[in-house]
């Protein structure tokens, strides 16, 4: 499978195809047993997970990876200051050092400035995955995973999270794990569809959406 800067592309199919598998192949939590993993032209398949990280690979998880704790802005912060050079530091950071700013800015782009004091543990399921989103961000990612965002969010949460993927800035590639059909298939350009470890048909949204085969395997006979 090729995807090309820049792109945004769904990888959809049934519980057990293998989509989180390819995900912790990419991102180095597994490592593969054939094939290699090559980012922006570098094989990166026997690179260490924080060296992806380093090269500009980012991830959301299924369940979320928060500090809850810790405040919306402390959680941006931690973010970008864990793939910064100054990570290690134990100075204070004041109004402005750049992570903090960066925070700022990351928290505007996610709309969740006005929740900025606020501990993770006070927010919304849906806020968290807002949060998760902006922690993404962090570092000027070159690309990201996104691993089911939308697992039980209400509609207009929903409509949320589609606004703010929409958002993004144009050369932020992704790829988007996602059940929900009303959300993977308008935020991407392409789609993968994967059957019992393997990739069963490629294809434009309306493509996958209408194809009788995905409808069988993946939707059950039909997609409202």
């Amino acid at each position: 499978m090729q995807v090309a800067s820049g792109e945004r592309r769904a990888v959809l199919g049934a519980n057990g195809a293998g989509k989180t598998t390819l995900f912790n192949a990419i991102t180095g939590d597994f490592p593969p047993t054939a094939g290699r993993i090559r980012f922006f032209g570098e094989d990166v398949t026997a690179l260490p997970a924080h060296e992806r990280i380093r090269r500009g690979l980012r991830r959301t998880y299924q369940s979320s990876q928060l500090f809850h704790g810790l405040t919306v802005l402390e959680n941006l912060f931690l973010a970008v200051r864990g793939v910064s050079r100054a990570r290690f530091s134990f100075r204070r950071p004041g109004r402005s050092d750049p992570a903090m700013e960066a925070a700022e800015e990351m928290m505007e782009m996610v709309r969740m400035s006005h929740l900025a004091h606020t501990s993770v543990s006070e927010l919304a399921h849906g806020q968290q995955r807002q949060l998760e989103i902006g922690m993404a961000l962090a570092g000027a990612p070159r690309f990201i995973l996104f691993d089911e965002p939308a697992a039980g969010l209400s509609s207009a949460e929903r409509t949320e999270l589609v606004t703010m993927l929409r958002g993004l800035p144009e050369h932020i590639g992704y790829i988007i794990i996602e059940h929900d059909l009303d959300v993977a298939l308008r935020v991407v350009s392409y789609c993968t569809i994967m059957h019992n470890g393997a990739i069963f048909k490629e294809g434009l949204p309306e493509e996958i959406e209408q194809d009788p085969d995905v409808q069988r395997i993946y939707l059950g006979g039909g997609h409202g």
